[in-house]
């Protein structure tokens, strides 16, 4: 299974490309900022680029400014990153 094939990946490898570049603030680098010690303990190599301080709060500023109800769209881009972090997490696991 590649890693495209993963629930979320749509937002995360765009997210990875963000960091590589230099783009910390984006909805994707965010979300894996968020979540990078988990990533990377699933075996997702990130960048070697700073990352976001307080990206929880960052990615709710950004979605605020986009979006009336930026409630609903945090935690889903949450629930979207838990499934990608879970599915990693089993990819490695039976590798």
């Amino acid at each position: 299974m590649e890693l495209n094939e993963l629930p979320g990946s749509e937002l995360i490898l765009p997210g990875l490309e963000d960091i590589l570049h230099g783009k910390n603030n984006t909805i994707g680098a965010l979300l894996i900022a968020i979540a990078s010690i988990r990533l990377t303990k699933a075996g997702l190599d990130i960048p070697n680029q700073p990352l976001a301080s307080e990206p929880e709060l960052a990615l709710y500023a950004h979605l605020q400014q986009e979006h009336d109800d930026a409630y609903s769209y945090y935690n889903a881009l949450l629930n979207s990153l838990n499934s990608f972090c879970s599915a990693l997490e089993l990819k490695s696991r039976y590798q």
